[in-house]
């Protein structure tokens, strides 16, 4: 048994999620290969998505969010005839590849990637079983000018979308986002603080994605001036500016710092709550922890919808101009607030959907 997984760099989740499943498999006897599907049929191209997104998301957001709103109300006809153009002059080296490699399934992590497969019917054999990961707590309208043989969802709750998009219900499978599976289990809070080798009090855990985004040292600040005695953890991931400037503060909490890691996991477990950007795949992970979340700058467009998905199923607060970081904070740690969140969560978190989603394609094609 073959697969092959195609992705596409917009951020980096898409590219993370790849890399997960493409690491199951290959541990689990099944060949299985990742790819930057611009990347491959023209590095010039896959480089102008990747600091296109980055530059809407980072410096235009509200142009970035108003696009996503324009692609959400307009007719899939007019909306997708460019792309479906595009989409087959790009393909030609695309489907050379595939039917090189004859794998028995493909499975896109990016919508883009699913409608490049999608344009490729008749070019490549039609006994490859097609997977798309919605990555998101939102289905995005590119999705319904795709045909996949299954569309991987992170909760049933998205069915009613998924449907008004055009996709078949029998083609659900909402077993959740896939995740590194070292968030399938939870260590206990004081093990996992002695792990990090850090004091056994309350801790916040403030995340600003793997590529630094938003404004993580006036929040820390803020935080700082609360007056109930906890600790911070901070993970700025790839930015070192952002890295430095909170190095440089001066508080009275103590707040623990870090840059890129590779144990957030273990992080998650030690902490009673996290301040995180509302992408799919930190989503996932902490909702497969059992983390409440306190969500803050959302970029306008995918992660906006995140956010009306969360704050719905009651399983986040949200920071906002009249309701700032440490009125959150207070609520979260003041009042019943925090438990109901984790009873929700424990509803909504899908810690094995890797293994869950390889079984079913496993078991599916033997």
């Amino acid at each position: 048994m073959k697969g092959l997984i195609l992705s596409i760099t917009a951020g980096q989740g898409h590219n993370q999620t790849a890399k997960v499943l493409s690491d199951y498999f290959n541990q689990n006897n099944v060949e299985c290969s990742y790819m930057d599907v611009y990347e491959y049929i023209n590095p010039i191209l896959s480089d102008t998505v990747s600091k296109l997104y980055l530059m809407s998301t980072k410096t235009m957001p509200k142009v970035y969010g108003k696009i996503y709103r324009l692609c959400e109300k307009k007719p899939g006809d007019e909306m997708h005839t460019l792309p479906r153009l595009t989409n087959h002059l790009l393909g030609k080296k695309l489907s050379k590849m595939i039917n090189a490699e004859n794998p028995d399934f493909i499975i896109c992590t990016h919508v883009f990637a699913a409608l490049l497969i999608t344009c490729l019917e008749g070019e490549i054999s039609s006994d490859i079983k097609t997977y798309g990961i919605i990555t998101d707590f939102t289905i995005h309208p590119y999705w319904e000018d795709t045909r996949m043989d299954y569309y991987v969802t992170p909760t049933e709750l998205l069915t009613k979308q998924a449907e008004k998009r055009g996709l078949p219900e029998r083609k659900f499978i909402p077993i959740g986002i896939p995740i590194d599976t070292k968030f399938e289990t939870k260590m206990d809070r004081i093990d996992a603080l002695k792990a990090l080798k850090l004091p056994n009090k309350k801790t916040v855990l403030i995340m600003s994605g793997s590529m630094g985004f938003g404004n993580i040292s006036e929040q820390i600040s803020e935080i700082d001036k609360i007056p109930q005695d906890f600790q911070i953890i901070s993970v700025c991931g790839n930015n070192k500016k952002l890295k430095e400037s909170i190095d440089r503060l001066e508080t009275k909490k103590a707040v623990y710092n870090y840059g890129y890691v590779d144990n957030v996991d273990v992080m998650m477990d030690a902490s009673d709550c996290i301040i995180t950007k509302p992408g799919g795949l930190t989503t996932s992970e902490a909702l497969a922890k059992g983390l409440p979340m306190i969500i803050s700058n959302p970029v306008p467009g995918q992660e906006d919808r995140n956010v009306e998905f969360l704050l719905n199923a009651g399983a986040a607060i949200k920071v906002s101009e009249t309701y700032p970081i440490d009125e959150a904070i207070h609520q979260m740690f003041m009042s019943d607030r925090m438990s109901l969140i984790r009873e929700t969560i424990s509803v909504l978190g899908k810690p094995h959907s890797t293994r869950d989603l390889a079984n079913f394609i496993i078991g599916s094609l033997e």
